[in-house]
């Protein structure tokens, strides 16, 4: 009996190790199902990650699901499945709220009736209570979290960040730690570290520079993700540029110009050196009105005298790293 135990025993272990390798393939595959920031409501911010060879997906931010999902459709990325209520329900195993506006909600406040139960919407806890009050509330739809206004309908679970504590979700093969991010002060954002072994990516909400918001977030998570530059173990930043360098200081609202990327940027390199160059830097969250997304993109070839690897995301156009 007891070797017959002891067999079973290595033949259980032996089947978990494929099965985690298989999950666990070193990089990241990205489907953008929104990348604007504002105006064209079926292209906001919200990006589908997860572990290479991992079944489902985190969310990060979900101002765009639906839209996002059928463009990506064409690609057959989601096999023989076409129909995105179906793929939002099987892939889609969490969300990652940075901050509480309607850009990096409003997919998921409109495709909850479709989604499936027991999901887990992660964010720190000063974003949460927007979704509490703003989002998920009888005031404005049915609150299908399960925390709030009554009637609760308990499809979500709130999951309450600790700001740079990493939390795992093996589902996606992936570990996330939040970063606390200024977005009009004292209103707070985030930005999401996401790892998949020795790899790394970050995600930043909406965030304006240090000096205009008078914080120093910025500049901590700098600090932060240093090290991993130097290492070559950071594969991108994924950064939001709403407005071209003709938006003054006090027009800002808590977002960044191509100016102030790059300013921003500068101050990194210096802390993490040339590897900075090899770093893809993707350039999120342009405000599509007449021109802009042209200017901003002029402004940012102008302002890029490091050199930085700069890529425009589109949405349902996947990304691997």
């Amino acid at each position: 009996m007891k070797t017959s135990s002891l067999f079973l025993f290595i033949i259980g272990l032996f089947i978990c190790n494929i099965s985690n390798s298989q999950t666990n393939q070193k990089g990241f595959t990205i489907i953008p199902l929104g990348v604007k920031g504002g105006l064209d409501e079926s292209n906001l911010s919200a990006y589908l990650v997860k572990a290479n060879g991992a079944e489902q997906y985190i969310c990060l931010d979900a101002g765009t699901i639906y839209a996002g999902l059928q463009k990506a459709t064409l690609s057959n990325y989601f096999g023989p499945l076409h129909d995105a209520t179906e793929i939002q329900k099987k892939f889609i195993n969490s969300y990652f709220i940075s901050h509480g506006h309607l850009d990096h909600t409003a997919g998921l406040v409109m495709n909850s009736p479709g989604d499936s139960f027991k999901k887990n919407i992660y964010a720190i806890p000063s974003v949460i209570e927007v979704l509490k009050s703003s989002q998920f509330s009888s005031k404005s739809w049915s609150n299908f979290a399960n925390e709030g206004d009554k009637p609760i309908i308990g499809k979500y679970q709130y999951q309450y960040l600790v700001p740079e504590k990493e939390i795992e979700v093996n589902s996606a093969g992936v570990s996330v730690t939040p970063f606390v991010l200024s977005h009009v002060k004292p209103y707070e954002s985030t930005a999401f570290l996401v790892r998949n072994q020795s790899d790394y990516l970050l995600y930043l909400g909406d965030t304006g520079p240090d000096e205009v918001e008078h914080s120093s977030q910025l500049e901590n998570l700098w600090n932060h993700i240093a090290p991993l530059i130097q290492k070559k173990q950071l594969k991108s930043i994924f950064i939001e540029v709403s407005f071209s360098n003709k938006v003054a200081d006090a027009s800002l609202y808590g977002h960044l110009t191509p100016n102030w990327l790059m300013r921003e940027m500068n101050k990194l390199y210096l802390l993490a050196g040339d590897h900075l160059k090899e770093v893809s830097i993707m350039v999120t969250h342009m405000k599509p009105c007449v021109n802009c997304e042209t200017n901003i993109k002029e402004d940012l070839q102008k302002a890029n005298s490091l050199g930085l690897k700069l890529y425009f995301p589109k949405q349902g156009e996947i990304i691997n790293q």
